[in-house]
């Protein structure tokens, strides 16, 4: 029996954001990175909250990522920019750079932003969730480390290369798309093997390039497939999306791609050489009203949220799912009985605050 215990998230995010602020990173900055945390583990995706926090920590504590970056714009027009995050926590680079996406979308109607020398920045959706106030449609992508073996490969070769897209509603919740291009992110399979349990078959395969179901076969030399799995079963579209992303974060910025994306985590394999500057993240933002009225947008997108509510369920289905459903269910249990916790990611909570001194709740 796995022990799991609640905390409030408001608590964790003051935890995280003072460990932030113990590296250096300055107060707002340190609350934004906290924060994207804190949205990971109300929205239900407990692979990018605070079990992401120690990683951090190692890095900055080894002082492999600057925690002051200063980003400068390599490339520039009305509508897009190259930035350099200087090596930044993701958590921080990301931020800014989608916002400046945005401003450049309230301006020019669109905005596309690529980074190169980053990091790590989180949940992809996030970010596109962002632009929603603003009456904005928000993209997110950033490539990652390798654990995914390409269509009939049988090694690590690429990252789990996100996706996230969000949709403006009207009076109904906005339609959020945030997804893999694997099978399943890594942070499922850690948490996998968290609680001792199997992984489905179609996720992973082990160090041979056999289909595992053991999380620490695909750990231990194994690799992720891609989203779709085998090629029967739409592994080449999967595959086909994660190197778009590779291609939109690292080849158009000038950051590392594919296999020689560098790691997020110490005991992640070290690339054997360089092609760029750190990952890469791409950031989009598109004006509704340079497109549509927004009113009628808004009713559109209303009017497309109940039909498909309405359609028939699958036999022992309660309703038809919309991306972002989940989420915003977990997000409204969580807020209200707090985030929870398994022993080993409390474990490390208090490593880190053994580490840094900072006051565990």
């Amino acid at each position: 029996m796995v022990e799991i215990t609640h905390y409030p998230s408001a608590r964790l995010h003051e935890f995280s954001t003072r460990v932030f602020e113990h590296y250096g990173v300055p107060s707002a900055d340190a609350s934004t990175a906290a924060g994207v945390l804190a949205a990971a583990d109300l929205r239900g995706i407990d692979s990018h909250g605070v079990a992401r926090l120690h990683t951090y920590v190692d890095m900055l504590e080894l002082g492999r990522i600057n925690p002051r970056p200063k980003l400068r714009i390599l490339r520039e027009s009305a509508s897009t920019a190259t930035v350099d995050g200087d090596n930044g926590l993701g958590l921080v680079v990301g931020p800014r750079a989608n916002a400046i996406a945005h401003d450049k979308a309230a301006q020019a109607g669109s905005g596309w932003v690529s980074v190169c020398n980053t990091n790590h920045y989180g949940v992809a959706g996030w970010y596109a969730m962002q632009g929603l106030e603003r009456g904005h449609i928000g993209w997110a992508m950033t490539n990652s480390t390798k654990l995914v073996a390409p269509l009939f490969g049988a090694e690590r070769m690429l990252g789990t290369n996100p996706i996230a897209i969000a949709f403006p509603g009207g009076a109904e919740p906005p339609i959020v798309v945030d997804l893999a291009t694997c099978a399943a992110a890594y942070g499922k399979v850690e948490i996998a093997r968290r609680h001792g349990q199997p992984i489905p078959a179609g996720w992973a395969i082990d160090r041979a390039g056999r289909v595992t179901t053991d999380p620490q076969a695909m750990i231990d030399g194994g690799a992720l497939l891609p989203l779709g799995s085998e090629r029967e079963l739409g592994g080449h579209k999967g595959y086909a999306l994660a190197l778009s992303v590779d291609i939109l974060c690292a080849v158009l910025s000038g950051a590392n791609w594919g296999p020689f994306t560098p790691p997020f985590a110490l005991r992640q394999e070290q690339p054997k050489r360089s092609v760029g500057k750190g990952i890469g993240h791409f950031f989009g933002a598109l004006r509704v009203d340079a497109f549509l009225d927004p009113a009628e947008f808004r009713a559109q997108m209303d009017d497309l949220v109940r039909t498909f509510r309405a359609s028939k369920p699958a036999p022992g289905a309660s309703g038809v799912l919309l991306p972002g459903d989940p989420e915003r269910e977990a997000e409204e249990v969580r807020s209200r009985l707090g985030i929870p916790l398994v022993g080993p990611v409390v474990d490390d909570l208090r490593d880190v605050s053994r580490i840094t001194g900072v006051p565990f709740p």
